[in-house]
């Protein structure tokens, strides 16, 4: 399993935007040096201190100057035509693979309710649109005149330039939320991007079945190879003990994440849209697919502890920062503690086949010197599961 870094930018107590931009350079430095698989930098829009990471591609355009051997990842680049056109997508991935000398990993994914209301996209037509954006950068990477007709995109013989450094293109992942998103990953060929902050490691194991058994099933995947990897990010602070952990802050980050996320992203509303659809799948008279499958058997086994908290915040209930780090914690949500609590949590995820554990180091009010530890702390047990 390669030990990887996830980065939002958080600006937890109005510090100085620019402080925290260089704080993050050196962060990727240190993690550089560690040994970490690839550093992943979101896309968000108008999320205040959730994230500054707004322009992800000009972010990871500087850590491309900065470090030599991480690879740099987006996670995601949202897909939706308003926010991104499908040309500018592919070049832009293509020159930082040449910057960075053919580091770039690309992920893209649909977004969520507050950035389709800013952007201005109809919810939908953000399936059809984000499924054109996975059909059309592998085509744009790999051939000289590509042309595409649809409501979105009229592409008459589009050349880009330049062509990506790895051959036949970097790998493409989705960042996915849901069954039905890591099915739909599975069925293009591409990698899966999820989380474990709110899922108990039980689903998130029933969750890598559904992808395994969706990618095994692609037999035309979107880009020129199926990029059959499963990445998950989850907090990570690791500390010299379990108590100095805690005494970081370490339960005050979670729950402020926890409540801002589920704030940020207008939970609730995706909720309903959610439900819908799943509801649909299950009710499908065709199965509904891999995920109708899992959908009907979870609705058997009723709410997890996790799934009732989110549930009780997303009502507005104000639930205490201890309450929603134990519950977190005890469904091995979190990766929280000494190095030595922290080796077997990731064990636990190694254990599930999943390829990918992206760090969440930076978070809520942990200082920049309690990152760099952590960083430090995590990167020290690099070798014990990234073996060659």
């Amino acid at each position: 399993m390669k030990i990887d870094v996830f980065n939002e930018i958080q600006n937890r107590g109005r510090g100085s935007e620019g402080e925290r931009f260089r704080q993050a350079i050196e962060q990727a430095r240190l993690a550089d040096e560690l040994g970490y698989g690839c550093w992943w930098q979101v896309e968000h829009h108008g999320a205040g201190e959730f994230s500054l990471s707004s322009a992800p591609e000009v972010f990871l355009a500087a850590l491309s100057q900065v470090t030599s051997r991480i690879r740099l990842g987006h996670a995601a680049v949202l897909a939706p035509s308003r926010f991104n056109h499908v040309v500018r997508v592919a070049e832009r991935a293509a020159t930082l693979d040449h910057l960075s000398g053919g580091r770039v990993e690309l992920g893209m994914t649909r977004s969520t309710v507050p950035e389709w209301r800013l952007f201005n996209i109809d919810p939908d037509d953000v399936r059809g649109q984000t499924r054109e954006a996975f059909e059309l950068v592998p085509r744009l990477w790999t051939e000289d005149a590509v042309s595409h007709d649809s409501d979105t995109y009229r592409l008459r013989d589009v050349s880009i330039t330049p062509k990506p450094v790895q051959s036949p293109h970097p790998p493409l992942w989705q960042a996915a939320a849901s069954p039905a998103s890591f099915e739909e990953a599975g069925r293009r060929g591409v990698g899966v991007l999820g989380t474990t902050f709110w899922e108990s490691i039980e689903r998130v194991e029933r969750m890598v079945r559904l992808y395994r058994d969706a990618a095994a099933a692609c037999t035309d995947p979107v880009g020129a190879f199926v990029n059959n990897q499963i990445g998950f990010f989850t907090f990570v602070h690791c500390a010299e003990t379990d108590e100095q952990a805690m005494r970081n802050g370490a339960a005050a980050a979670a729950a402020w994440y926890t409540v801002t996320a589920l704030n940020f992203f207008e939970a609730s509303k995706d909720f309903v849209r959610l439900l819908a659809h799943q509801q649909q799948l299950m009710a499908d008279p065709s199965g509904g697919g891999l995920a109708g499958e899992f959908l009907r058997a979870e609705a058997t086994t009723g709410p997890t502890p996790g799934q009732t908290l989110i549930g009780r915040i997303i009502q507005g209930e104000p639930v205490p920062d201890e309450e929603i780090f134990d519950v977190l914690s005890a469904q091995q949500s979190l990766i929280v503690g000494s190095p030595d609590t922290c080796r077997k949590k990731l064990r636990a995820y190694a254990d599930l086949g999943i390829d990918r554990l992206m760090c969440l180091h930076q978070i809520g009010g942990l200082t920049h010197e309690q990152v760099m530890t952590s960083i430090r702390l995590t990167g020290e047990l690099i070798p014990e599961f990234d073996r060659p």
